[in-house]
């Protein structure tokens, strides 16, 4: 018999999956069942008389939570984009956007284009997209709340950015490291926190990390952000009674970082998130600042969970992309600002790969000397892309293996398949050439999958896969290590996440919770190669990752994707604020 409040044979559903093997979020292994939808929320699970108005049969096939991905960057694509990908393709039905403290509200008239090359600098999303894709027809963070809550295909909620709330504040001072903020600019600051809350944001992101910086070089403005300004800034949560910290920082000076944590965690009394990420510079380090977090969390009674990614984080290198591994060689400057079609045609010219491949890379940046001289760090990413290669699918094992130099394998890599050939270059969680590291981040129940970034890094990464790596990587592709029930990895992905966030009623297939589903070809689960398009505002240029194996994505009960494809439906909304466990659930 069902779970849920349906025994009348003659009931007809809105929709009903039939003899899928449910993976439920809690964790509970695949269990034979049908889910019976009614009014945007699951009524029934099991054995689900009557008929459905929709029936999906699902035999053969898992049927789980939508994906909730806590960390992304679509707040300016919000405005133009109905559909967020590529986040919906790949299982996601309720993304978080405003972390890493940027975003675009707060904003006076004459910050809209500092706050564009701030998203610019630190989250590689063209500049000529945001001024041409946005209505900027907003101030405040409610009325930003307001102007975005329009039909989605998908579920999205947001954050208050630390960037664009100082700079608000503070005017032209908030980005120059110079002054601190005056008290009544703090006392602001923590209003404007609480009014943001009470309007519907999730809560609050900030940036502690060198790499942030504007589109000018210059650094996040929350970088140099005080303890005073930081706990103020957290009194404005306890203030509201509500919201979750996002925090980003390199914890460079641990112990002085990680104080800053408990005061934050302290003054709030909120919920916070830590990005963690291994560096090959401290591969170690990451178990300290988790044993940190969870110090800090005991100390205050407050949830202190660490983000963590599900494969490497890298950069993917292409001629049409932002790095690639010529782009410091001399020869090279004659054509990188030709449109891609010519540049690619000048580049096969024998002469100019000869020319480009006699020479050695100019450069003063660490990054730039690495991606063009360690090619035995940089990969062929192959079709479908392996995101933990060995030694042996690196461009120098492969260059060894022909008789070949390894740069012009690189540059013969880009250039087939006229002109759109990747390399991968994995950075961080790869230090040491595999992602055992990830795994035991992974394993933690003070972590939870997220980092996937979607809507930023146009033109390096496309990491909005990272719900379809987790599934198939972790849960059944694995070689090279240990791998997790799937179970387990959906519950990390659903309950898991929407939990971190206050989203409780969602990522849970049981009675009374969302209608946010996925129903899963899991042998045909496979993200696909990474591919360059032109379909941003303005032409602007972006990585685009699709999928197979998602048989069909519903999101409040109506199916929006089948098998990749938008089926026209937009029943996403705006989340304001968190979200009560259904009743029959906390009752």
């Amino acid at each position: 018999m069902a779970t849920g409040d349906s025994t009348d044979r003659a009931h007809v559903h809105d929709l009903v999956i039939r003899r899928g093997r449910v993976i439920d979020g809690t964790g509970a292994p695949p269990r034979a069942a049908d889910v019976a939808v009614d009014d945007g929320r699951i009524t029934a699970v099991g054995d689900v008389p009557g008929t459905g108005r929709r029936e999906i049969d699902a035999a053969g096939l898992l049927v789980t939570p939508g994906f909730v991905d806590i960390h992304t960057h679509y707040d300016g694509q919000v405005t133009w984009d109905p559909l967020l990908t590529p986040s919906s393709l790949h299982g996601v039905t309720t993304v978080v956007m405003g972390n890493c403290g940027v975003g675009f509200a707060p904003v006076e008239a004459d910050r809209r284009d500092w706050l564009i090359g701030l998203m610019e600098g630190v989250e590689d999303i063209p500049g000529s997209v945001l001024a041409e894709g946005m209505t900027w027809n907003w101030e405040t963070f409610p009325e930003y709340l307001d102007a975005i809550d329009t039909p989605h295909a998908i579920d999205f909620a947001a954050q208050l950015p630390h960037g664009a709330l100082r700079t608000y504040v503070m005017g032209p001072r908030g980005g120059d490291h110079l002054t601190r903020p005056t008290d009544a600019e703090s006392a602001r600051m923590r209003d404007l926190v609480a009014e943001a809350v009470e309007a519907g944001a999730l809560g609050w992101s900030t940036s502690r990390t060198t790499a942030h910086k504007t589109s000018t070089g210059e650094p996040t403005p929350s970088l140099t952000a005080s303890r005073q300004e930081l706990t103020d800034l957290a009194r404005g949560l306890a203030q509201a009674g509500a919201g979750v910290v996002d925090l980003v920082s390199d914890f460079l000076d641990e112990p002085e970082e990680m104080e800053f944590v408990r005061a934050i965690a302290e003054a709030s009394g909120r919920p916070m998130s830590v990005s963690i990420v291994q560096s090959d510079r401290a591969p170690d380090k990451w178990r300290s600042l988790l044993g940190g977090l969870a110090d800090a969390s005991a100390r205050h009674g407050v949830p202190i969970t660490g983000q963590v990614a599900p494969r490497a984080v890298g950069v993917v290198l292409g001629w049409e992309l932002s790095w690639h591994p010529f782009m410091a060689y001399p020869s090279y400057a004659a054509f990188a600002d030709l449109p891609p079609a010519e540049r690619v045609e000048q580049l096969r010219r024998p002469e100019v790969r000869a020319a480009i491949l006699a020479e050695s890379p100019v450069t003063d940046s660490e990054f730039v000397a690495r991606l063009s001289t360690r090619f035995d760090q940089v990969y062929l990413l192959g079709d479908p892309p392996n995101y933990e290669p060995g030694p042996e699918d690196s461009v120098a094992a492969f260059a060894e293996r022909v008789g070949a130099d390894p740069a012009a394998v690189a540059y013969d890599a880009m250039t087939s398949g006229d002109g759109h050939g990747l390399l991968y270059f994995p950075m961080l969680n790869y230090a040491a050439g595999n992602l055992d590291a990830v795994g035991e981040m992974l394993a933690r129940t003070d972590t939870v999958p997220a980092l996937g970034d979607g809507g930023a890094h146009c033109g390096a990464i496309c990491d909005a896969s990272f719900p379809t790596t987790l599934l198939t990587h972790w849960g059944r592709d694995r070689r090279r290590g240990d791998r997790f029930p799937v179970e387990w990895l959906v519950k990390r992905h659903t309950a898991d996440t929407a939990a971190v966030v206050g989203l409780l009623d969602r990522g849970q297939v049981r009675p009374g919770y969302r209608a946010d589903l996925n129903v899963i070809d899991f042998d045909r689960l496979q993200a696909h190669r990474p591919e360059v398009r032109y379909d941003l505002p303005t032409g602007g240029r972006r990585l685009m990752q699709t999928a197979s194996g998602y048989v069909a994505t519903v999101v409040a009960g109506e199916v929006v994707f089948e098998h990749g494809a938008h089926t026209g439906a937009l029943p996403g909304r705006l989340v304001r604020g968190a979200q009560p466990a259904p009743a029959s659930v906390t009752g």
